[in-house]
């Protein structure tokens, strides 16, 4: 009986040995297997926090870049804004001249008068069509007689101040209508503008 139960013991130790090893081997390789995992998922939630900042800090670079150049060109626009706008507010008086008849008739007769005496070649003018009451007889009359030559007249709607003048033949024409006035004052006050409103 002692045998029995001393073999009983030893296979019960044995069994309870084995088991326990068992079963700290099974509890450390899923401590370890645990481990990794939690490692593996700190690994990836860092590597997706990286990439989450470096896509927010792209984002910000690009933003930031493109509200800088938004401003340039916004700021842009409207220093050229004001300056067309004074410019042609300062234009604008000499535009009004060009249509009036008695001032384009005084400055025809002195381009006119500059033609040399020597060119026998008869003279053409293009006058704004809205003028054409008021100067078609200074044309005929006055400026022809005072020329010495013939003088033809032609009234377009596309010239609203101010006139063409040159031979008939087309050779050349000198041009002082309203929009070529206003492109050659702007030139010049162009630099000035800028330099008052902008330093």
């Amino acid at each position: 009986m002692d045998k029995l139960q001393e073999l009983t013991q030893k296979l019960y130790n044995e069994g309870l040995s084995k088991g326990k090893e068992e079963g700290e081997a099974i509890l450390s390789k899923a401590k370890a297997e645990a481990e990794a995992i939690l490692k593996k998922a700190n690994e990836e939630a860092q590597a997706i926090i990286a990439g989450a900042q470096k896509e927010a800090d792209d984002l910000r670079t690009r933003v930031e870049g493109d509200v800088k150049t938004a401003s340039a060109q916004a700021l842009q626009a409207t220093k050229a804004d004001i300056e067309s706008l004074i410019i042609a507010k300062a234009t604008e008086p000499a535009g009004a001249a060009l249509k009036e008849p008695d001032f384009l008739k005084s400055v025809i007769m002195e381009v006119a008068g500059r033609f040399s005496a020597e060119e026998s070649q008869d003279l053409a003018l293009i006058l704004p069509e809205k003028l054409q009451k008021e100067l078609e007889p200074f044309v005929k009359g006055e400026l022809a007689k005072a020329v010495g030559k013939g003088v033809e007249a032609s009234f377009s709607k596309k010239v609203a101040g101010g006139f063409s003048i040159g031979p008939k033949d087309g050779s050349y024409f000198i041009s002082l209508t309203e929009d070529s006035f206003k492109s050659l004052i702007a030139e010049y006050m162009r630099p000035a503008t800028k330099k008052i409103l902008f330093g």
